[in-house]
């Protein structure tokens, strides 16, 4: 049985200072984990994300890098479940690919083996959307055996899509070869409080906020008709434990919020959210620039998260941005 239940468990986040690792932390404590460990280099991960659990006692926050694989034999030690979670994404793999390839790749292959040889009982590997590639050859609905799609797209997200792709056959090998259970996520943007400003998604919905609260129009790039796919964070926290806890190994599956939006949709909403505010400018777009990436009309599917682990989307993009507002109305926003 593939099956690693919560309550009493000890689990580690590798790249726990993050948005999706503080709040899988959370999850998993009141689910009842004797112990959670948030293993972090903290590169880029501000530690101000997992500020609100520090006080826990049965979370334990251990600086470490997944290059070192002493830091990772060591941090692993003891633990029934493991959640990778630490990856360069598209903004920082085209401003430093060399470092994203050695993360994305090398940093998972180490967190496996580290896993594998402290009898880790299971591995949940966040995946991405970008497994599916970007441009105009994505089109209906995005099911886990889509192929990938690379023409005419930004190189930087080309190569950390193909990163993802390489993660989730690494996984594979280790379950086939090594007898580690494992559960591959393809996560969407995913946004909620303690957002962060990585994510070239994320960040539109901060920037669209930012220039609304100085009064200026918000942009949009085209004719705002293109397709986003967000996961509200609280609904990823959920499915990451519940992968943990399901009798599935040897699989991957989508993890996507209730319905895409598109930019327009978008900006109207979180326009009606922060109280109103001018109407938006419509530009074009900076030739080389990777901003947020979409696709045109597509869905991502995620039935097959339900019958692999029993999960769906609760929260609609209103409630999750209303709750990210929020959030960021109490607090400065982590950088």
């Amino acid at each position: 049985m593939a099956s690693v239940p919560i309550a009493g468990g000890r689990f580690i986040i590798i790249g726990g200072g993050s948005l999706v690792g503080s709040a899988t932390a959370a999850e998993l404590l009141d689910a009842g984990a004797a112990e959670v460990r948030l293993f972090d280099n903290f590169s880029m991960g501000a530690e101000s994300a997992v500020a609100h659990l520090k006080d826990n006692p049965r979370l334990r926050i251990i600086r470490g890098d997944v290059m070192r694989m002493g830091d990772l034999l060591q941090a692993m030690e003891g633990m029934d479940g493991a959640l990778l979670l630490a990856a360069y994404m598209t903004l920082n793999m085209d401003r430093d690919p060399w470092g994203g390839l050695d993360v994305n790749i090398r940093g998972v292959q180490n967190a496996l083996e580290a896993a594998v040889t402290r009898g880790v009982k299971k591995v949940v590997f966040a995946s991405s959307n970008a497994t599916y590639g970007y441009g105009p050859g994505i089109k209906g609905d995005l099911v886990e055996a889509t192929p990938f799609f690379s023409e005419g797209a930004p190189p930087a997200a080309i190569i950390y899509g193909a990163t993802k792709i390489i993660g989730e056959q690494l996984c594979r090998t280790y379950t086939q070869k090594r007898g580690l259970p494992h559960v591959v996520l393809r996560y969407s943007t995913v946004y909620g409080e303690r957002q962060h400003h990585r994510a070239a998604n994320a960040l539109y919905i901060i920037e669209t906020l930012e220039k609304l609260k100085k009064g200026e129009p918000p942009e949009i790039f085209g004719d705002g008709s293109e397709t986003k796919h967000f996961v509200y964070v609280g609904d990823l926290a959920r499915a990451n434990r519940m992968a943990f806890e399901s009798a599935a190994s040897n699989v991957a599956v989508n993890c996507s919020g209730p319905t895409p939006v598109t930019t327009k949709e978008l900006v109207a909403l979180v326009t009606d959210l922060a109280g109103g505010g001018p109407a938006p400018t419509f530009v074009g777009d900076t030739p080389g620039k990777v901003r947020l990436t979409s696709g045109g009309a597509f869905r991502i599917a995620h039935e097959k998260a339900y019958e692999a682990i029993g999960w769906k989307p609760q929260v609609d993009m209103r409630e999750g941005l209303g709750r990210l507002i929020a959030w960021l109305q109490g607090n400065e926003p982590t950088h």
